[in-house]
């Protein structure tokens, strides 16, 4: 049996080295899984020091290699079923390089958001992976002065900090205003996109103008739905909103997809058929989308892939295995169409 020290000192690296007959730096290499220590030697460190009750630090040792082991995330509201799918596959990614995630939640509030990046780079992490590409002239500041790796998400910005891992929130729409004309729609509505603090909503809405632009249809009839995060009887007052003021309208677009599911329950309570009287389609691919009756037509933004390749991303930048030059990493939308938009 292994003798531990007397009661109540704390037990150190040096007391599980001695009771291994290793020197300390060989149990700290065993439990960093250094290839240097033998299996056989590793295996013995690890039930001394269970025997002896210690637990290895292995934040302090991070530390004194100045290494944190963490990465700072930001995104705009932890409700969000694609934000989630986002910072799950980015979780999961950084996991399997030894790598966790330090995550604040900002509630689409730009100053919200710059009050966390302050806070959070005060805790020295590796990487920062920030959701979007508008941010406020401090974080700006803030960003670029910490020489940190920073990967904007959800968005191609025309001026990004860094490295970008997303997909143009206007075109993305565009495959739908095509889709809804080219099977005969021409009074189509937006319902949404409205608010300062949401810049990818802006995004859609300004795509939709220009698509309905593009093919001669008329850009007005746009539905606003107020300040983010945007509940789905939102969806229901907007399309409310919208036939009293152009009654005619034969197809809708939401900004999301629980805009869309929104829109499509008071279709349902005022006897609208969809499709037949109207059509009607979302953004994102929630699962609510591919679930409801009838299924929503949308697009796909592969919101895990966005979270797989950013967390790709920031273990080669962190490794030096990425290129110096600042990646643009481009995720295709996919049109998908389903019951609630038919040919007319």
């Amino acid at each position: 049996m292994t003798p531990k020290p007397p009661r109540g000192a704390a037990i150190r690296m040096a007391d599980v080295a001695r009771a291994a007959g290793v020197s300390a730096m060989t149990v700290s290499r065993a439990f960093k899984g250094d290839d240097s220590v033998r299996a056989a030697t590793r295996d013995r460190i690890l039930r001394k020091a269970e025997e002896l009750g210690y637990v290895f630090d292995a934040t302090a040792a991070n530390l004194r290699q100045s290494r944190t082991g963490f990465v700072a995330v930001t995104v705009p509201a932890l409700n969000s079923a694609n934000f989630a799918e986002t910072v799950r596959a980015l979780t999961q990614g950084l996991a399997r390089e030894g790598l966790q995630i330090l995550l604040a939640n900002t509630e689409y509030d730009p100053a919200e958001e710059e009050a966390a990046i302050a806070q959070l780079l005060r805790r020295k992490p590796e990487a920062v992976v920030l959701t979007g590409g508008q941010h406020t002239p401090r974080t700006r500041q803030l960003l670029r002065a910490s020489r940190l790796p920073i990967v904007q998400l959800w968005d191609l910005p025309e001026d990004p900090l860094d490295h970008v891992v997303g997909f143009s929130n206007a075109g993305s729409i565009g495959l739908l205003v095509d889709h809804l004309a080219a099977t005969g729609h021409r009074r189509i509505g937006f319902l949404g996109g409205d608010s300062e603090r949401d810049p990818r909503g802006r995004q859609r809405r300004a795509g939709f103008v220009a698509a309905m632009a593009r093919h001669g249809l008329p850009t007005d009839r746009l539905a606003p739905l107020g300040e983010p995060p945007i509940a789905m009887a939102a969806g229901a007052e907007a399309l409310d909103w919208l036939l009293a003021r152009h009654p005619d309208t034969d197809a809708v677009i939401g900004v999301s997809d629980l805009v869309a599911f929104g829109a499509l329950a008071e279709c349902q309570r005022r006897g609208i058929a969809v499709p037949g009287a109207l059509s009607l389609a979302g953004f994102g691919n929630y699962e609510i989308g591919a679930i409801c009756a009838p299924r929503l037509t949308t697009v796909d933004v592969h919101a895990a892939r966005i979270g797989a390749e950013a967390a790709r991303l920031v273990a080669a930048l962190l490794t030096g295995k990425a290129p110096a030059p600042a990646r643009r990493i481009e995720i295709p939308p996919e049109l998908l169409i389903r019951e609630t938009t038919p040919p007319r």
